[in-house]
């Protein structure tokens, strides 16, 4: 199960930076940006497809590896927002990532 996590998180890292990385620099053309954030989910495609199946294989259900993957992927566009893009943190973030906990730890209840 950790491994299947820690695929996870560094595919997530990956689409982070496909999805927002080009944010910064607005004087990209679209189709270069769209072509470089292909080429990079290329990565996240590797390790997101070996970790769910790892994660199936380990036991985790569908269902939960979805949540795992997107507490994940909170975690980090949150870092990321706020490191690379510069952008205000404020609680209101906090408290949408502690219901979403709250969901996670349902998700996992027998």
């Amino acid at each position: 199960m950790i491994r299947a996590i820690v695929l996870l998180l560094f595919s997530n890292i990956f689409m982070t930076i496909a999805w927002y990385g080009h944010l910064r620099e607005q004087n990209v053309p679209y189709w270069k940006v769209i072509l470089i954030s292909w080429g990079i989910a290329f990565f996240e495609y590797c390790l997101m497809v070996p970790a769910n199946r790892i994660g199936y294989q380990a036991g985790v259900s569908a269902f939960q590896l979805k949540m795992i993957q997107e507490v994940i992927t909170l975690v980090v566009f949150g870092v990321f927002a706020v490191v690379y893009l510069k952008e205000p943190f404020h609680w209101k973030y906090i408290v949408s990532f502690l219901f979403l906990l709250g969901a996670v730890y349902f998700m996992f209840k027998k």
